[in-house]
Formats: C-alpha cells, structure tokens, sequence
C-alpha cells in the first residue's frame, strides 16, 4: 500500500545547509565519497537536486524535473553561498504542503509515487550530507527517524541481502553497527570512508 505519511525535509535540508556554510574555498577542490565529484561538484549537484525536488513537490514540471543527474558534471555557481540554502529552504517548504505527497510526480527524468519521492529526496539530502560531511571534515549528525525512512527506502523491496542497491552495489555493514553506518553501506558507500582513501 502506498505510503502517504508526510515526512519534515526541514531538518536534513538545513543540516546540509550548515555543512555548506563550514566549507572555505579551500576545499573546493577536495576529493568525496562520490568518485567523479570534488566538493565543488557534491554542492552543485545539491544546488540542482534542490530545485528539482522542489519543482518535483510543487508538480512544476520542466527542465529541472525532466533532466538526468548523471547528463552532464554538475558546475557549481559563483552565488552558491547565498543560492544553495535558499534552495535547501523552498525544497523543504515545498514538501510541507500536504498536495506534495499525492498523486505522482517526476525528478530526475523519473516518475514515481509523489509519497515514494519524498522519500527519495530526503535520502538525497541524508546521503550527500554524509558525503559533504566526510569530504570536508565535519560532524555530522542525522535523526534516528530519518535514517529509518532512508533505511527502508534502499533495502531491497522483497528483503534479500543482493548486492545491487538503490545506487548501485551495497557495502556490507555488519548488522550491529550504527544506523547511519548500514544506511552509508546501502547507499554503496564504506563508512569508513576518509579523503586519504580517494584516488590521486
């Protein structure tokens, strides 16, 4: 049955914000979890998704919805600092209207369920702030309640432990370990993961 329970982006969207304010120019260079992403392009890439979770919310449908995140290296913009939390700030708003999570809508070229979405866009902000979060150094430090919906969203549907997740192969996690550290492996991340560990 499909999941209607509306779900406060607020939080995870101004975590992200304030890992974003914490980043001097310096680390723009730096490398991420996400192997074709520096810093520079974790935040661009967070920048777009923003908008079209937010335009997926309002079912404003166009290039920001219809577009692939993978279609092209993500370039980050000179007014980031000042465009990036307002971002952040109208996804969530947008996700608090209750007609957000009816009916189906589309981001990233892909129609879903709009409750399903919500959802999908909470864990872009969860994962990506992990991933802004180690590249760069800082605490970080996720609700028990939003690990648990990223949680269901990426462990396969019919229960098995396959290796092919939500974004590719999962990391296995010993099942004792932390929350944020098994919903890091299903994301196909290694929570251990430390800048010294990228590629040259």
């Amino acid at each position: 049955m499909e999941k209607t329970t509306h779900i406060d982006l607020g939080p995870a969207a101004a975590r992200v914000a304030r890992l974003a304010a914490g980043i001097g120019d310096e680390r723009l260079g730096d490398p991420t979890p996400c192997p074709d992403y520096a810093v520079r392009e974790l935040l661009a890439h967070l920048a777009g998704l923003s908008v079209a979770f937010r335009d997926a919310a309002r079912k404003d449908f166009g290039p920001t919805t219809n577009t692939p995140p993978g279609s092209a290296l993500p370039v980050l913009a000179d007014d980031w600092r000042t465009a990036l939390p307002k971002a952040l700030e109208e996804l969530a708003a947008a996700w608090r209207e209750p007609g957000a999570w009816e009916g189906d809508t589309r981001a990233g070229g892909v129609d879903l369920p709009a409750a399903v979405m919500g959802r999908v866009a909470l864990d872009e902000l969860l994962i990506h702030g992990w991933d802004l979060a180690r590249a760069t150094g800082q605490e970080y430090d996720a609700g028990e309640e939003e690990l648990a919906v990223s949680e269901e969203l990426l462990t396969p549907a019919d229960g098995s432990s396959g290796d092919e997740g939500f974004f590719g192969p999962v990391v296995r996690v010993p099942k004792d370990a932390p929350l944020l550290d098994r919903v890091i492996g299903l994301s196909g991340r290694h929570p251990d993961w430390h800048p010294d560990q990228a590629p040259a």
